[in-house]
């Protein structure tokens, strides 16, 4: 596997998650436990692709701005997840902010796999792409497991 394939898995999950989202109603136990996993995919997805995937091409000149566009847009989404947190999820506020999320969710995502992923296949060479892959993964791994809200003796 290389990081195109990795990153397009999580991205998969993104996509599902926060269309499913939509589909849920008020403060229901389903809307809670799918924005939680949206949550968590969004922000172990966000931490393993900024240190895997976008500093290795900030070293690049042909890919850096590109790198630099994602992971503000990182920063964007978290933004608005916090926002999401403080809001009942049962108002017409939440869904609509959420629809907002979901806009940008969707939009990062088509930006990499259709721009991003351009640049990185011209300036990586396919060996790294599979290390890229591995490293991506394992950080992946690390982060949903350490990011519980009370942090384990081993984090």
């Amino acid at each position: 596997m290389n990081i195109f394939e990795a990153l397009r898995l999580s991205h998969d999950t993104q996509r599902a998650l926060a269309t499913q989202i939509l589909q849920t109603e008020g403060a229901s136990t389903e809307r809670r436990n799918l924005f939680n996993q949206l949550k968590h995919e969004l922000a172990a997805h966000a931490a393993a692709e900024e240190r895997c995937f976008y500093l290795p091409l900030i070293e690049h000149d042909e890919s850096m701005a590109q790198a630099r566009h994602g992971m503000a847009e990182h920063h964007e989404m978290d933004e608005m997840v916090d926002e999401l947190t403080k809001l009942e999820m049962s108002s017409p506020g939440w869904l609509a902010h959420f629809r907002k999320l979901h806009h940008k969710v969707f939009h990062h995502l088509e930006d990499e796999e259709h721009a991003i992923f351009q640049l990185a296949g011209k300036v990586l060479g396919a060996k790294k792409k599979d290390e890229l892959a591995i490293a991506y993964e394992e950080e992946f791994a690390n982060f949903r497991l350490g990011d519980m809200p009370v942090n384990s003796a081993e984090g």
